[in-house]
């Protein structure tokens, strides 16, 4: 009984177990990728035209990116308070949304709505805060790798969500938003006390490479067994019982991941007497802090000299002059920096144009003649995966081996946009499959390779504050895109076609005119015309976005070699 109860022990403090429960707690913070599907529920239910739709899209971006609050509070609280109080937010937010469309509570003004979906949706932060910041505690060693997984994770949320929908066979389309409100909460809170610091730098073992590699074929095997399901769900008709076996097979490849802490937990006596020994001399860390132990190997693998000029410099030199890219800059002196601001523009037209069409698939579609609009954005988020682990693993070998800029792949992503933007503009059968396909891979890129390249040429000693401003040109660029040059664009022709339909029915009978309800569900537009202005727009700034990635490529170039070929060779 006591050696039972060593080995729980052993394995609830496991690194790789708080790792899987974060991968579980990220695969359901992505609620926000999901508004593409909810949004034609919210327009028919509420009477909204494209530009309020746009209005809420807006304010879910600046919940989803806004995380200066959850930032903060993660200095001076726990893991699991942080946890549950995302859970509060993102049941009351999405919980009240639901009631508002199903009727059972009144419904409120346009900012009041917003508010509404702003509280819901700025969860994400507090669950992205909470798992990132305790997984980089625990994995000092391995940050890129288990970064890129729980990101991965993170884009995976609306394939994950609209299958168990599929599931529930119900004609109601609000139910969906109740999924939103009480999915992630309940996550959360089962996972709020298994997600913590737990002394992971002392638990470092040779098997852990191999790790990596067995969640690493997990998240292939996941995006391909989705994108398969979804696509012949879509061109199929199964029948009940196949899609709830589709549906299990999922949740096993969902809970695969746990056989890596149940394995060294029962191999570790055996195989690693000496890590094992450390893991039972540290102390348990409490969830309000790390040790001193800990920061320092923390601090020993944020702290890397390699490339870093100013380290060579004696101290009163050091304070004297201004840093170069490559060493550790404030955040003032990165705004003061026009590197910077070509990042953050090139960022802001190739990630605010992809979370357009995000945000417009529900539209988008119904305009090309699609009834169910959940196919797209389940690929949608598929894609949304791939390409930000393939940006993060391409953009690597491009610096690691070729010790030149990481930002020639967010050049091609964005040309990957431009060409989507393009395809739906010229609505051709098929183009919308395409189209989200290369918009996914696209949008998923930017967030694997920005972040690196500002860690990269800024430093990474205040990239939280760094961080957390490139994160504003998501949002930034919505409302740009979305709130006014694609939903502008959206309700002209919307009102084009209602006074063409007025026309016609008028002509055919007056009486009948007076007596339709041709407007009951607000303005709708019809046809590829509905978006081809706008994608052109999108398509052509996607191009101007990439121009500055490779300007940016041009004024780095020295920068990269001297980091990644002429020091750490």
């Amino acid at each position: 009984m006591g050696k039972l109860a060593e080995r729980l022990r052993a394995f609830s403090r496991n690194r790789w177990l708080v790792l899987v429960a974060a991968m579980w707690v990220q695969s359901m913070a992505g609620v926000g990728y999901l508004f593409g599907a909810i949004s034609p529920v919210l327009k028919a239910s509420l009477g909204y035209n494209q530009r309020q739709v746009a209005a809420l899209a807006v304010a879910k971006n600046l919940g989803g990116y806004v995380g200066v609050v959850a930032g903060t509070l993660s200095a001076a609280l726990p893991a699991w308070a942080m946890l549950l109080m995302g859970a509060a937010q993102n049941l009351l937010g999405y919980g009240w949304l639901w009631l508002i469309v199903a009727r059972q509570a009144p419904p409120l003004n346009l900012w009041m709505m917003c508010v509404l979906i702003f509280i819901g949706n700025n969860s994400a932060t507090y669950f992205n805060t909470a798992s990132l910041v305790t997984c980089v505690q625990n994995f000092p060693r391995s940050r890129g790798p288990m970064v890129g997984i729980l990101k991965g994770f993170l884009g995976l949320t609306s394939a994950i969500l609209t299958q168990v929908y599929t599931v529930m066979h119900t004609t109601d389309q609000a139910s969906l938003i109740l999924m939103i409100a009480v999915g992630p909460s309940l996550v959360a809170i089962a996972m709020m006390f298994v997600i913590r610091p737990v002394g992971g730098h002392l638990q470092a073992r040779p098997s852990d490479k191999n790790s990596f590699v067995f969640i690493y074929t997990i998240c292939l095997l996941l995006a391909s067994y989705l994108a398969g399901v979804k696509l012949v769900q879509d061109f199929l008709q199964l029948s009940d019982d196949m899609v709830v076996f589709l549906t299990v097979i999922l949740f096993v490849l969902l809970v695969s991941p746990i056989a890596i802490p149940v394995t060294l937990t029962l191999m570790s006596k055996t195989e690693y007497p000496i890590g094992e020994a450390l893991l039972s001399e540290s102390e348990p860390l409490t969830g309000e802090g790390s040790t001193s132990q800990d920061a320092q190997a923390i601090l020993s693998e944020v702290e890397d000299k390699c490339g870093d000029i100013d380290a060579a410099l004696p101290p009163s030199k050091r304070r004297n002059r201004r840093p170069h890219l490559g060493e550790n800059f404030t955040m003032m002196e990165a705004l003061g920096k026009a590197d910077f601001w070509l990042i953050w523009m090139s960022f802001l037209l190739g990630s605010g144009s992809g979370l357009t069409v995000m945000d417009n698939l529900g539209q988008m579609s119904q305009a090309v003649g699609f009834k169910d609009v959940h196919i797209f954005v389940s690929l949608t988020s598929i894609w949304n995966f791939l390409g930000r682990v393939g940006g993060g693993y391409f953009s690597e070998i491009i610096v690691r081996q070729l010790a030149y800029p990481r930002h020639i792949a967010l050049a091609v992503s964005q040309i990957l946009i431009a060409t989507a933007h393009f395809l739906f503009a010229m609505a051709w059968p098929g183009t919308m499959y395409i189209g989200t396909f290369l918009v996914g891979l696209g949008y998923g890129a930017h967030w694997a390779i920005v972040p690196a390249a500002v860690s990269e040429l800024f430093g990474i000693k205040h990239f939280g504050a760094m961080y957390n401003f490139l994160a504003l040109a998501n949002p930034t660029g919505s409302l740009i895109f979305s709130g006014l040059i694609t939903s502008t664009l959206y309700d002209y022709e919307a009102e084009t076609q209602a006074h063409q339909h007025r026309q016609v029915m008028a002509l055919a009978s007056p009486r009948l005119l007076h007596n339709a309800g041709f407007f009951a569900d607000g303005l709708k537009c019809e046809g590829s015309v509905c978006f081809f202005v706008s994608s052109l727009i999108m398509s052509l700034l996607c191009v101007i976005g990439a121009g500055l990635s490779l300007i940016i490529v041009h004024r780095t170039k020295r920068v990269y070699a001297h980091l990644y070929r002429s020091v750490c060779t």
